[in-house]
């Protein structure tokens, strides 16, 4: 996502201030204290049933006490405006992807690098053992508690120009990128034209031509209905994204131990159904996409992808530290 100006940024805060009221309100009549959740996503789409299976859990294990209000679809702003509204606590929840956490947990960068994971079982193997939790150990530093790890799922290349099977296909090609160092050296590594749009925009980007492409994983692609402006995927699997339940500290520390357990518990059973509809797309979107007219590469060799990327690769290593990114390669 591209950077804000400082005067969007205020208005965001004054607009976030003024909303915060209703997005954490008591409810006498029920006595149950509703929470928002925003997300990037429609409601049909892998975040919007991690934040469905997230709020009939809390509402469960609280007895109602607690509801949850969804914001799908970007409704209350980017994910760096969300992430920043949990921040600051004039939003309590937020359900994200990693494209943007890196400008608030820098560490967290490490796991957006190009080809690190060989498949599912890796990526949940890394994330839900021991560098998965230190990862999570490093938000509250940072004004953020997070909650559970979810799932985007890996991302694959969309563009309007031509069928991309090799690195050499990408030249020249504008994609558009998340905000995020690691995407925009991975595409630059490949021969593209990385260029940083927030997601809201990216649509009527790729509809008016001002980017080619786009990359993401396919439950996006179909919930988006990015066909609907794209000719053409490769199923690349060059970076997987995870999501994450973000909480406001501001907020969690108002709860009692109990409800703050519950809040974790909830959260893990929404990435649970967020792994799961990931899978579900995984096994009938291609078919789908077909159906509504995209063309499909889908045997690509990695290879001569991941020989293109040996010069970043050695940046990569200076800033993680081999160590660190060998212990994920070796993780599950």
């Amino acid at each position: 996502m591209p950077s804000n100006t400082s005067f969007s940024r205020r208005a965001l805060v004054a607009s976030a201030a003024v909303l915060a009221a209703p997005f954490i309100m008591p409810r006498p009549a029920r006595a149950s204290t509703e929470l928002a959740l925003g997300y990037p996503l429609p409601l049909n789409s892998q975040f919007g049933a991690a934040a469905t299976a997230f709020a009939d859990e809390l509402a469960r294990l609280t007895q109602g006490r607690f509801t949850v209000k969804q914001f799908p679809a970007s409704s209350l702003g980017g994910e760096r405006e969300m992430i920043e509204g949990v921040q600051l606590g004039t939003q309590p929840l937020a359900l994200v992807s990693t494209g943007a956490l890196p400008n608030f947990v820098p560490q967290v960068a490490v796991l957006d690098l190009p080809f690190l994971f060989r498949n599912y079982a890796h990526a949940h193997a890394v994330l839900d053992g021991a560098i998965g939790q230190e990862l999570l150990g490093r938000f509250p530093a940072r004004g953020l508690v997070a909650l559970a790890w979810g799932e985007g799922g890996f991302r694959h290349i969309t563009n309007n120009k031509r069928p991309v099977a090799a690195p050499g296909d990408l030249r020249g090609l504008k994609i558009r990128t998340q905000e995020n160092t690691m995407h925009i050296a991975a595409f630059k590594g490949m021969g593209a034209i990385p260029t940083p749009i927030n997601w809201p925009e990216t649509f009527v980007a790729l509809q008016q031509g001002t980017v080619d492409g786009q990359d993401n994983p396919i439950s996006v692609i179909e919930a988006a209905k990015l066909y609907e402006v794209q000719k053409h995927l490769s199923l690349t699997e060059h970076l997987y994204s995870p999501a994450l339940f973000l909480a406001s500290p501001a907020v969690l520390a108002k709860l009692p131990q109990a409800d703050q357990d519950a809040l974790r518990a909830a959260a893990r059973v929404g990435a649970a159904a967020m792994r799961r509809r990931v899978a579900r797309d995984e096994r009938t979107g291609v078919a789908n996409l077909r159906q509504r007219g995209m063309a499909v590469v889908e045997s690509i060799d990695k290879a001569p992808f991941i020989a293109a990327l040996q010069p970043s690769y050695q940046d990569f290593n200076q800033r993680f530290g081999a160590a660190t990114i060998d212990r994920i390669r070796q993780a599950g």
